[in-house]
């Protein structure tokens, strides 16, 4: 098994740790990691080596005869081209990847497994590398939001008076969402939600917080996932929120449907009406943005509201989320590896719901439909 160091800028995390790799090792694997490919983690290569992982110098060396290759982010199309023929890949691979990646992996007829894609059933909790960096940029989204405003959380009371608690409202109550709501209740905040899913209410109340409910419909997805909602039910959010969100400090957007664009829940009109000084976290940035305003990687002021579309938030908190990260990758190579060999069951529904790609074949029809119109899926 080949752990490569991570080339996208900004990406510090690693697909394994000290404490998971003794797991892997008892799966029957050869654990090889690229020198500093755990650095910015705060896991270093004598860490790595004393847990029993082969450190070896560069790229050619470190997936040299591999058979499994671990990385957080999908690699590049060089990278893709430089994995070994015929061997499994195991990594993020949204849909979206691009067109000369998917190419490239056909090509050498890689057996790709997609964290995005592990179905979000019972046996594959443990696998569920989406919610647990999830939880953590929800966390990371309060605290970057909290550093900005120009007001304190909690409420004080002090000899100079009382400081009324900052308000915060939490759009979307998946993972991201209810670890927000967790964090800034934790920080004394006053917590709103909302949320299309109408079993999100109990899970949002439980935190503290108060739900706010919308009355219409609205259409869950598969495995609990959010599904795309009808116009009507969007404009109708959009009225409900709006008095909300004028009201808050600020407002965590975290709603996404799966394959598809984010949902445009704050018009740039709502910012306008926004308080000065009001921040709005939007962890949505990467595909699109629940803020009109929204610039993936980017900060944006508007009449005195900040719109902060900061990518890839886990990768801020490095140990943690590689900790959390290499635990589900163990819990699926070793649904995947047994007595040290690759073993593909594709009636099994974890094998063959998080498979993107086999035998030169691309098995996702999102994917497939990229590469036949040779750009990726909106």
């Amino acid at each position: 098994m080949a752990v490569p160091r991570e080339t996208v800028e900004g990406e510090r995390r690693i697909a394994v740790s000290p404490d998971s790799i003794p797991r892997l090792k008892a799966f029957g694997l050869e654990v090889c990691v690229q020198t500093g490919a755990g650095a910015e983690a705060n896991y270093l290569d004598a860490a790595l080596e004393a847990a029993g992982a082969t450190m070896v110098p560069d790229l050619p060396s470190c997936l040299e005869g591999a058979g499994l290759v671990c990385k957080v982010q999908p690699p590049s199309p060089e990278e893709a081209a430089a994995l070994p023929e015929g061997s499994a890949l195991v990594c993020f691979l949204p849909t979206s990847i691009s067109p000369a990646v998917l190419t490239q992996l056909v090509r050498r007829r890689i057996t790709a497994f997609s964290f995005e894609l592990v179905p979000r059933i019972s046996r594959a909790q443990a696998m569920d590398a989406l919610s647990s960096q999830a939880s953590i940029g929800g966390y990371k989204a309060v605290l970057v939001g909290a550093s900005r405003l120009p007001k304190i959380l909690p409420l004080q009371m002090t000899a100079a008076g009382t400081v009324a608690p900052a308000r915060v409202l939490v759009m979307g109550a998946g993972v991201a969402g209810l670890q927000a709501i967790a964090t800034a209740r934790r920080l004394g905040a006053v917590v709103e939600a909302t949320d299309v899913r109408s079993a999100a209410k109990e899970e949002v109340r439980s935190l503290g917080a108060t739900f706010v409910e919308i009355e219409l419909e609205a259409q869950e997805g598969e495995g609990g996932y959010a599904s795309e909602q009808s116009e009507e039910f969007l404009t109708r959010q959009r009225e409900l929120i709006a008095q909300r969100v004028e009201e808050s400090d600020l407002v965590v957007t975290t709603a996404a449907v799966p394959g598809r664009r984010a949902p445009v829940l704050i018009t740039k009109e709502l910012v306008a009406r926004m308080k000065p000084g009001s921040v709005i976290v939007d962890l949505a940035a990467d595909t699109g943005g629940n803020c009109e305003l929204t610039r993936p990687g980017e900060e944006v002021q508007a009449g005195g509201v900040t719109v902060l579309g900061w990518s890839n938030l886990p990768a801020t908190v490095p140990t943690t989320a590689s900790q959390m990260l290499a635990r589900n990758v163990a819990a699926l190579v070793g649904h995947l590896v047994k007595e040290g060999e690759l073993v593909l069951d594709f009636d099994d529904e974890i094998t063959s719901g998080s498979c993107a790609l086999h035998a030169g074949e691309i098995r996702n029809q999102l994917m497939r439909e990229a590469v036949e119109a040779g750009s990726p899926p909106k």
